[in-house]
């Protein structure tokens, strides 16, 4: 980044070259992470700058990571002055389960934490396929019971996953390694909470 910044101002561009030294390549992971994190926090602002007291709709979908952590993402949409649609992804949040008050409580704080009202919500989209366990039917009514505009729309964007997944339970060898990494992270995340709290109490 610097060496970017470097070419576009001069002065910058000379003391990066000559007077910095050639061993610091920012390589340490804490590093990497802080950066990273800087760069989301920024880009999260414009985005909730453009959004502004603007009605806004959010489409959330939930899903594992390679750390056994349930993540929710979400995504926001809402209308810039030019009347056109925006979408754009906001944040990955950790989920401790994937209960509607559970999602409902990670989504009430980041709405804090984002300064954006509940009232504003005009839509909320989820994957059907993971409606039916019907968590997300309990959090579009959790959602509704503050605020009856924010209207359910079906989130479209997952058809083409819908497809392949129907398509890799015809394939025996396919369907069982995705319940087994399915099953392994959410009832692994589970027993990890459990035992750290047996840990903790002895």
């Amino acid at each position: 980044m610097l060496n970017l910044y470097g070419t576009k101002v001069e002065i910058v561009g000379h003391v990066i070259n000559e007077d910095a030294p050639g061993n610091n390549q920012m390589t340490s992971p804490q590093i990497q992470k802080e950066l990273v994190r800087a760069c989301a926090e920024v880009t999260m602002q414009a985005i909730i700058d453009k959004i502004r007291d603007s009605h806004f709709s959010i489409l959330l979908d939930e899903s594992h990571d390679t750390s056994i952590k349930e993540q929710m993402t979400v995504i926001v949409r809402f209308l810039n002055k030019q009347g056109q649609v925006i979408e754009r992804f906001l944040v990955v949040e950790h989920v401790a389960d994937t209960s509607a008050p559970s999602i409902k409580a990670v989504l009430n704080r980041l709405f804090a934490r984002c300064g954006l009202s509940i009232s504003r919500l005009r839509g909320q989209g989820y994957d059907e396929a993971s409606n039916m366990e019907g968590k997300f039917n309990r959090l579009k009514t959790l959602i509704l019971n503050e605020n009856l505009f924010a209207f359910y729309v079906h989130y479209f964007v997952h058809q083409l996953q819908l497809v392949v997944i129907i398509v890799a339970r015809n394939i025996l060898a396919i369907s069982d390694f995705f319940q087994l990494c399915h099953y392994d992270c959410e009832h692994c995340w589970y027993f990890l909470q459990k035992e750290i709290c047996v840990v903790i109490s002895a």
